[in-house]
């Protein structure tokens, strides 16, 4: 049986990459998609739900209502926002994506986050970027961020993750 792993996307020009994704991934992972509520207008949520097999979530489920997807075994989040990335770092859970990070990061489960957006514009050397890249990474996190190698928007190819995820403690 083969391991869960969500992607995450953030609401980002970089957010269709996961179209290429996806196929590689599920040659290892039985994928499922979690979007954060403003990464809905910039993917097919229908086309995702057809490439993965499962209901594509970003808002929390009622207490009542059951768990729709599989526990993950791994999360990777591409492409990671500014916002997403500087939430996360602060503990903030107002979003279903927010919070499944806060506990997954919790729980020392494997984490990949993958900063997206364009590089020398002023975030990307905003202190509280920096102070969260930190955080996480103290946190256990995994962050691939490499803008010099994969300007300009550190858009890592799909091989690179994938191989990234398999070096990380499980």
């Amino acid at each position: 049986m083969k391991k869960v792993l969500y992607i995450l996307t953030c609401a980002s020009s970089s957010a269709p990459l996961v179209y290429d994704l996806i196929p590689k991934a599920q040659d290892e992972w039985d994928v499922c998609v979690i979007l954060t509520p403003q990464a809905r207008k910039f993917v097919d949520t229908p086309l995702l739900e057809k490439m993965t097999g499962h209901p594509v979530r970003s808002e929390y489920k009622r207490p009542e209502e059951p768990d729709v997807l599989p526990r993950a075994d791994a999360i990777l989040v591409f492409p990671a926002t500014f916002n997403t990335i500087n939430k996360w770092a602060l503990g903030i859970s107002d979003t279903l994506a927010l919070g499944l990070l806060a506990e997954y990061t919790g729980l020392k489960k494997p984490i990949l986050a993958v900063p997206c957006f364009k590089t020398g514009g002023g975030l990307d050397t905003n202190p509280a970027f920096r102070r969260s890249i930190r955080l996480l990474r103290r946190a256990g996190v995994q962050v691939l961020y490499e803008p010099d190698i994969y300007p300009p928007k550190n858009q890592i190819p799909p091989s690179v993750l994938l191989q990234t995820l398999h070096t990380l403690p499980r």
